[in-house]
């Protein structure tokens, strides 16, 4: 890498899709953004924006075969932009890696050695590390002359003690099977806890935090002086918060009860718990928006399935008040988190013993600036903070290439 190699593409690769960022890491600009979906389809679609100079989006359809051709159709789109893939200015390709175990903590060069072990834990992540490893492949057969960095979802949260990182269960039986809990959601959680810091004008080492990631998929943790020391998730992004479509925490009975009774297999109980539950599972909606038009037009199910999340968030922030013992700020971030006032006011509201309190007009303000919503003069802050997950992936790339 030269000096004068500043830009970082940042890919994220699912099991269908492909989204990516170029971004120029001298001002943290974002040069180009896009999207491959339906990879594998008759009816793929990419869909590429060029930022730098004000191009207009560009949209194709098409069958898009795998993602080796994916990647390559987004180096051709970089390529018509004059930000081509084999541009001199080019210093990393950073990959969104879900699972890494308890091995990475922080982002890694890949080599052969690496990839093997992002492999080996692919039975605790099979649905996103195998998409990860297609996705590294196919950037090292096009660039396989430049640094490409894994940045783990676990990462951040490497740092939890064992005392919130272990299963009650047998130890032998836990550790021959890597059965702990993990986190996810780590870069996010990572950003935001820096961001909320930088907001209230300190050191992220001298702030507390309880981030709040609420999208489809939902996380919270305990973030003391900028190390993760809990987190919702568990061995899977199952544990936790109650979400789009998956239950969060029950009853680990629930899955023998449901053999049992139902007669229902593992599988049949990993999709019911995983993709018909949570809010959908609740009342055949994983929409906010619509949770709460229909919350607002008297509707019973709604107004349940909005009470149950709320009443979840609660309890954690509770905990992690107690697991933190002194708590700076709250921080609300990702879909629901950024845009949904309604979850952010109930969430907090009764926890004014806590120090805790939302301003309604300060809440009810639309922005995409991270802001303060609470009171002033509050004992605690509570923020709303936009996410940035491709940026904090960037810098970890750019800075470990550097």
């Amino acid at each position: 890498m030269t000096g004068t190699a500043t830009r970082v593409l940042v890919l994220n690769s699912g099991s269908s899709s492909v989204k990516y960022q170029l971004l120029d890491m001298r001002d943290s600009s974002r040069m180009a953004v896009g999207l491959v979906e339906r990879i594998g389809e008759a009816t793929s679609r990419l869909v590429h924006t060029p930022l730098a100079g004000g191009g207009e989006r560009r949209e194709r359809t098409g069958a898009i075969a795998d993602h080796s051709a994916a990647l390559k159709a987004v180096a051709d789109e970089l390529a018509r932009d004059g930000l081509g893939l084999d541009s001199p200015e080019l210093a990393a390709i950073g990959h969104r890696v879900v699972h890494g175990g308890l091995r990475f903590t922080e982002p890694t060069v890949i080599t052969d050695e690496v990839m093997a072990e992002i492999e080996r834990l692919v039975p605790v992540a099979p649905l996103h590390n195998p998409a990860n490893i297609t996705g590294i492949r196919t950037a090292q057969a096009l660039r396989p002359d430049l640094p490409q960095v894994a940045v783990f979802d676990t990462a951040f949260h490497t740092t939890m003690p064992e005392s919130a990182a272990r299963y009650a269960i047998d130890v032998e039986t836990a550790d021959a099977h890597r059965i702990r809990r993990y986190g996810f959601h780590g870069t996010s959680h990572a950003y935001v806890s820096r961001a909320t810091a930088a907001l209230l004008g300190r050191d992220p080492s001298e702030v507390n935090v309880i981030v709040l990631h609420l999208g489809n998929g939902a996380s919270a943790s305990a973030v003391a002086g900028g190390r993760c020391v809990d987190t919702s998730m568990g061995l899977t992004p199952l544990e936790g918060l109650v979400m789009g479509t998956r239950s969060g925490d029950v009853d680990p009975a629930v899955t023998f009860h449901l053999m049992r009774v139902a007669g229902m297999s593992a599988d049949e109980i990993d999709v019911l718990l995983n993709k018909k539950s949570g809010l959908v599972g609740l009342c055949g909606d994983n929409d906010m928006r619509e949770i709460r038009r229909r919350v607002d037009a008297g509707d019973e199910r709604a107004k349940l399935a909005f009470d149950i999340y709320v009443h979840r968030l609660r309890k954690y922030i509770g905990a992690y008040y107690a697991v933190l013992g002194r708590v700076d700020a709250v921080a609300f971030t990702a879909g629901v988190g950024e845009n949904a006032a309604p979850v952010r006011e109930a969430a907090i509201a009764g926890l004014e013993q806590l120090g805790l309190a939302v301003d309604a007009g300060l809440n009810a303000v639309r922005s995409d600036e991270a802001r303060l919503i609470s009171p002033q003069g509050a004992r605690v802050a509570v923020a709303v903070v936009p996410t940035d997950e491709e940026l904090e992936i960037a810098r970890q790339t750019f800075e470990l290439v550097q």
